[in-house]
């Protein structure tokens, strides 16, 4: 599904953990890319758009058989997002542009594998994720410790005794023009349930706080781990659109979690 004329689009709503995005088929139809960003803003609307953390077209691959290409709420390119890519492996294998379950996908932060697993599970590999030492920063009149991290995109961990009383968005906010992270990142508010389960509410740069985020998720649960906050192979985070699982070689992460189309419809162009 994609444009069906200069005025009108084809789109699908798809959420992975709650974590929900605008996808537009830019194969079936030719999508023009340079619109993205301001159809990503008016869409993303949840009172005068569709509703969504973002915009995902579905496009065809250079290295892989399809690409993922994303923007986030306020129009900001996006490298990478976990729940999003096993949503768009799901649409591509639904929308017959793959015929096999496993198979990579390009993203601007290289091809990831994914496997789907039936019962709109899907497993994503997510490479070589990082975690660096942890650093002390003022931030917003507090003194705070984050555990910086990459999974294809910048985060910063902060460990916290509670979740539900964090304060994801004064300190979320602020850290989106810390100097130390001069592009902005995404904030992982972390607290440990038990020795392999981690609670997290993350506030995205571009989006503000989501219900999930996958690449978070990942950078949490080495964090958990580099800090022994968890223990391995496997690390269940629980966030507030779901649940997703996280399986750790090293530093070579995957994700594993569901992906469900919400609704379809059809929507003007701006």
């Amino acid at each position: 599904m994609s444009a069906v004329n200069d005025k009108t689009v084809l789109f699908v709503k798809m959420e992975g953990a709650g974590n929900d995005y605008v996808y537009v088929d830019g194969i079936r139809h030719e999508f023009a890319l340079e619109r993205a960003p301001e159809c990503a803003r008016r869409w993303s609307d949840r009172h005068f758009g569709i509703g969504a953390d973002g915009l995902i077209v579905l496009l065809r691959g250079d290295t892989a058989p399809v690409r993922m290409a994303m923007w986030n709420a306020d129009g900001s390119r996006g490298a990478m997002c976990g729940n999003g890519l096993r949503c768009l492996a799901a649409l591509a294998f639904d929308h017959g542009h793959v015929t096999v379950r496993e198979f990579d996908v390009d993203t601007d932060a290289g091809p990831r594998p994914v496997k789907l697993l039936g019962d709109d599970r899907v497993r994503t590999a997510m490479g070589d994720v990082r975690c660096g030492e942890p650093r002390t920063l003022e931030v917003a009149g507090e003194t705070v410790t984050v555990h910086p991290g990459d999974a294809g995109n910048p985060h910063a961990v902060i460990f916290v005794d509670d979740v539900e009383t964090a304060p994801v968005e004064r300190l979320g906010k602020a850290l989106q023009s810390h100097p130390t992270f001069p592009g902005g990142v995404n904030v992982e508010f972390v607290a440990t349930l038990g020795p392999a389960t981690l609670a997290q509410r993350t506030f995205e740069r571009g989006s503000g706080e989501t219900l999930a985020c996958g690449t978070g998720a990942a950078v949490a649960a080495l964090a958990g781990l580099q800090t022994e906050r968890v223990l391995g192979p496997a690390v269940d985070v629980r966030l507030r659109g779901g649940d997703l699982r996280i399986f750790v070689d090293g530093t070579a992460l995957a994700i594993e979690g569901s992906a469900r189309t919400v609704f379809s419809g059809e929507i003007a162009l701006p």
